[in-house]
């Protein structure tokens, strides 16, 4: 799946709208997409300690949740028309369960993708559980 349906978009959208930003109100959704196919949500929940859970790492949760480890794609949402691109400790999650192939996603508030990115493009030269293999 390389763009979503209007279905998928209007999930998303609506996960989105139910982010709890009380201190931001910057809202955004996250939708993962395992590699058997899978779709998970997620939205951003904020806590009044500033230590919140971003989009993609609540729908990397429920991916996890479900018994699903690899992640074919990612589709991030914001509530503009700029991007809104995974953070550094999403980006890292999203390295965890990422396969070369796999796509992230950044779309605009409507859902129009406005730019698509390979993992190695979000966080090159990336520190990986492959890394912690030759610690032994």
């Amino acid at each position: 799946m390389s763009q979503l349906n209007g279905e998928q978009t209007r999930r998303l959208i609506a996960t989105r709208d139910r982010a709890y930003v009380p201190y931001s109100h910057h809202p955004v959704g996250a939708l993962i997409e395992a590699d058997d196919g899978s779709l998970y949500l997620g939205c951003n929940v904020e806590v009044a300690h500033y230590k919140g859970l971003c989009a993609e790492a609540s729908a990397i949760a429920a991916m996890i949740t479900a018994g699903h480890r690899t992640i074919r794609a990612a589709y991030v949402l914001g509530p503009g028309d700029h991007l809104c691109t995974p953070c550094g400790d999403c980006r890292q999650r999203l390295r965890e369960f990422a396969t070369p192939e796999t796509r992230i996603h950044v779309l605009n508030a409507n859902g129009v993708a406005l730019k698509h990115y390979r993992m190695e493009d979000l966080l090159p030269d990336s520190f990986g559980p492959e890394n912690l293999n030759d610690c032994t």
